[in-house]
């Protein structure tokens, strides 16, 4: 559905996007994170068309933006950070009008403003001016913009922002059943949202695409949590032989946290760890994959680049 290929954008001397390529299919909930100056917002911009990458490419739904960016706009969805509503207008207003910016089919567009009007939950909001909304009925009056004419793809910068938690369950609830039918993919500095809504997740720092995995995947860890008992007392001996165990260590009340060696396939550790514990008479009481939160993962992955490109900068400083 999405291609980016290698596509860079500076603004003068300062690069904000360096060679960044990934992939999104139909269906996908990607999250793109990235601390604030990343690149990441650049990158939602190139592929609504609102501003031209200095080099690469990007196609959508098999088109080539630069040469069809009309069309290509046409079947897009899009909620920035901070969207320029009009302030004087009513919210039907402004909805009739960006349904006109998107040549909405004049026999269409009646049925598809009240579509969006539902699923946003505007309905009481219609005729008031968008001066008078609080923050979370505009954030919800720029998503209903944006899902206006059904996109093929929707880009949403930070999109419960301003909104309660209920709204917020809302707002989830209809990312999902958009996702049915198209590509989404949102930014968002709401690590629990990316951990309710994506599939994937794509990481930014310092302009460079440093992360692009599968969200499952990505907190999965090389860790096992067992909770046992055994009247040798500790078990650390008997699990430490157990093929593709690196490390085992003891914790309160009978836990273990068992480091696996990198090559090791987690199943079968599981099993034979429970296998063993089992045949030695020991009680087991639980046995879990440890995860990681997206949290610590994307402090880790940002320490690490800052690290990275403090090292290369003392380098050409020598």
């Amino acid at each position: 559905m999405l291609s980016v290929k290698n596509i860079s954008r500076s603004y003068g001397d300062f690069v904000a996007v360096d060679d960044v390529s990934f992939a999104i299919g139909k269906g996908e909930i990607v999250g793109l994170l990235g601390h604030n100056g990343a690149g990441k917002t650049t990158v939602m911009k190139m592929i609504s068309g609102y501003l031209e990458p200095d080099s690469g490419q990007i196609t959508v739904n098999e088109r080539v933006l630069d040469s069809n960016l009309k069309l290509v706009q046409s079947e897009i969805g899009y909620l920035p950070e901070n969207l320029p509503v009009y302030a004087e207008m009513t919210v039907v207003d402004y909805l009739d009008y960006a349904a006109d910016l998107k040549r909405i089919p004049a026999r269409d567009k009646g049925g598809e403003i009240q579509r969006v009007v539902r699923e946003t939950d505007l309905t009481d909001k219609l005729l008031q001016p968008i001066s008078t909304l609080s923050r979370g009925y505009k954030q919800r009056t720029g998503v209903a913009q944006a899902i206006l004419g059904q996109p093929k793809l929707l880009i949403l910068d930070e999109p419960t922002n301003g909104l309660d938690p209920s709204q917020t369950d809302q707002m989830r609830q209809l990312l999902r059943r958009i996702a049915e039918s198209a590509t989404v993919m949102l930014s968002t500095h709401i690590m629990q949202e990316v951990e309710a809504l994506c599939d994937r997740v794509l990481i930014m720092s310092g302009g460079k695409l440093v992360v692009d995995e599968n969200l499952q995947a990505l907190q999965s860890s090389n860790q096992l949590q067992v909770q046992a008992s055994h009247t040798s007392g500790d078990l650390t001996k008997l699990l430490k032989p157990v093929d593709g165990v690196q490390q085992v260590r003891a914790q309160p009340e009978n836990n273990y946290l068992i480091t696996l060696a990198d090559s090791a396939d987690r199943q079968q550790v599981s099993a034979a760890v429970a296998h063993k514990l089992i045949s030695e008479g020991a009680d087991l009481f639980s046995l879990t994959q440890q995860q990681r939160d997206i949290e610590s993962l994307f402090r880790e992955v940002n320490q690490s680049t800052a690290s990275k490109q403090s090292q290369k900068e003392s380098r050409h400083a020598a």
